[in-house]
């Protein structure tokens, strides 16, 4: 039976205690971790957040009572201890931060007695998620679960510290806010009060950001829940929080040095890593042609190669059609090492290869005695073979891998082959933190499914000026002043210069197909704002769960969120979402007409 804990209070934390505490009485408490009945003596293991301490129990220090309590604990056991800290009187553990010292239990108390749990509450648990997301509470107990929300915590509590002695004021944005185009889908919230209407949640505080700018606050920060309704993969999930600010008066160049010192001090204060500044600067269009990638992983070589001009004309019609379409183009990666690759593997990577928009996967291995073994061989000569191999640095017992059809669907597929072949292989430092930016973003994409340009990262970005001549003939070929900051293959966050000119907004708008008209219907509260005078600005925001993610070395950011939902948008824990009361949907004049399957 349970027992009050009236007239207890802990002293410390079971990890906190050391050997400078030996001959102290101390009172802890926490869960049992195990126990270990040896009849004259009972061992128990008491956990909480800080760590493990062992707890003894012998009759002649605590008395029968006591015994019969430990001789009853189990696994989960919510219990208080008080005692004398000791030396241990068996070996020193030297896994456990209090491995040299133990308590000698004087009075114990059985807070909550537990069920068996669903699965052990240990370190590097493995065990199906679906699983431990349904029993999530228990889960956070685990130590390494424990860490990464705590690291997470301070890394929150740095970036504050951070971003205050810099002069940045923290300011809340609405939850509730109106849906805008371009961009993820909105989660819709229904208005009682305005029946039919909706508010949506927002994506990002992007727009209130800029009307802070507009409002003379000069530097803004917010650590801010964000809403999108979207597919979801191991680093994306339908609520996240960002890292957000923005400042006035700044040009690109100051964005990129404030957040390079943030990330510096968060790696400093919260990992012990000193990462060396200034950091590295990529093109996008250098980042693409040699990693595939737009957040390209610095960690390992293995570049992309254009091959194009020795395709042109060859007889191979796959390569010589890339070759020769515009927009186009044949690439291809060396595996060094890997002529040997069996023909299984093979053939996964270029069922990898088709969904990632190939056709195929055509590929060149250099045996040993110089001599190849080539899915296209016999469409070309001695002398083309000789040039791939050469441009290639292609050396005896080196497979090539070929992508020839649109560049961004060579890109798409070198790339992810680039990556996966590279965790196989084994040639990623998981040890390294290799940051950099990511800079000169094409300003607008063409989307095939809408037939028009859109914006890439979003309508308010400012052109590049020396580019804006090309604005109506070439629109393609105008770069953005934005830029992404990338750590290990994985975008960490991205921002660019706002447009405050209201002829170069205008533009923006009518190259994406979207009239004046329109955007008053809009972004109407922003352009309203933008005529009472609007200083140069710019921002940036980070993904707090991908850098956490990131620097705890966790594979997925649902392990770094307290309560976060699996692949299907679904908490397993809360079974949300679920269907409401009638009544609620009347309240709100919302009708269900489709049958839900």
């Amino acid at each position: 039976m349970a027992e009050s804990m009236k007239g207890l209070k802990r002293t410390c934390r079971c990890a906190e205690l050391s050997e400078q505490n030996i001959g102290q009485t101390v009172t802890v408490m926490g869960w049992v971790q195990k126990q270990r009945n040896k009849g004259s003596i009972v061992f128990v293991d008491l956990r909480d957040r800080s760590g493990l301490i062992q707890l003894i129990y012998e009759e002649e220090d605590c008395g029968t009572e006591n015994m019969d309590k430990a001789a009853r604990m189990r696994a989960e056991f919510v219990v208080a201890a008080t005692g004398v800290v000791t030396r241990r009187d068996g070996g020193i553990n030297e896994n456990l931060k209090t491995g040299s010292i133990e308590i000698h239990v004087k009075d114990t108390r059985i807070l909550a007695e537990a069920e068996t749990p669903p699965f052990h509450i240990v370190e590097g648990l493995n065990t199906r998620e679906e699983l431990r997301l349904k029993y999530r509470s228990l889960d956070l107990r685990r130590p390494d679960m424990q860490r990464r929300i705590i690291l997470r915590s301070q890394i929150v509590q740095y970036m504050r510290e951070f971003m205050s002695a810099e002069g940045f004021l923290e300011i809340e944005t609405p939850i509730l806010c109106k849906s805008t185009p371009e961009g993820a889908r909105d989660y819709l919230v229904p208005s009682r009060v305005h029946p039919g209407n909706f508010y949506a949640l927002p994506q990002s505080p992007q727009l209130f950001k800029q009307l802070l700018m507009c409002s003379g606050f000069d530097r803004y920060f917010q650590i801010a829940k964000c809403f999108r309704d979207e597919d979801l993969r191991a680093d994306r999930q339908p609520e996240f929080t960002q890292a957000d600010m923005e400042l006035s008066f700044v040009d690109a160049e100051d964005v990129m040095d404030v957040n390079e010192r943030l990330i510096q001090y968060v790696c400093r204060k919260a990992i012990g890593v000193e990462v060396q500044l200034p950091l590295p600067r990529m093109r996008w269009i250098d980042a693409m042609n040699d990693y595939g990638s737009d957040k390209p992983d610095t960690r390992f070589e293995m570049k992309l190669k254009d091959l194009s001009d020795l395709a042109a004309g060859c007889g191979f019609g796959v390569f010589a059609d890339a070759a020769a379409a515009k927009g186009c183009s044949v690439r291809a990666i060396n595996v060094k090492g890997q002529a040997g690759m069996p023909r299984k593997k093979i053939d996964a990577l270029t069922d990898m290869a088709k969904g990632n928009g190939a056709k195929g996967l055509p590929y060149m291995a250099v045996k040993e005695d110089g001599s190849v073994k080539c899915s296209f061989a016999k469409f070309m000569t001695e002398d083309e073979l000789a040039a791939i191999r050469d441009r290639m640095e292609a050396e005896p017992g080196d497979l090539l891998f070929f992508a020839a059809d649109r560049n961004g669907i060579v890109w798409n597929v070198l790339g992810a082959l680039r990556l996966r072949l590279g965790e196989e292989l084994g040639l990623i430092d998981h040890d390294k933190f290799n940051f950099l930016w990511v800079v000169d973003f094409p300003l607008l994409e063409w989307s095939e499914e809408e037939d028009r340009y859109v914006a890439m990262h979003h309508p308010f970005t400012m052109p590049m000026e020396e580019d804006w001549e090309y604005i109506d003939d070439d629109p393609g070929r105008v770069r953005a002043q934005a830029y992404d900051i990338v750590l290990n293959g994985v975008e960490l966050g991205g921002g660019s210069v706002r447009i405050h000119r209201s002829d170069i907004q205008e533009k923006m708008f009518s190259v994406i197909g979207l009239s004046m008209e329109e955007a008053n219907e809009k972004f109407g509260f922003l352009l309203t704002a933008f005529k009472y005078g609007v200083p140069p600005h710019a921002g940036l925001a980070y993904g707090v769960d991908r850098l956490v993610m990131l620097l705890t070395g966790a594979d997925s950011i649902r392990d770094v969120m307290a309560f976060p939902k699996n692949k299907d948008a679904v908490d397993l824990m809360s079974d949300a979402p679920n269907t409401v009361d009638p009544k609620q949907l009347e309240e709100l004049s919302i009708a269900i007409t489709a049958a839900l399957s």
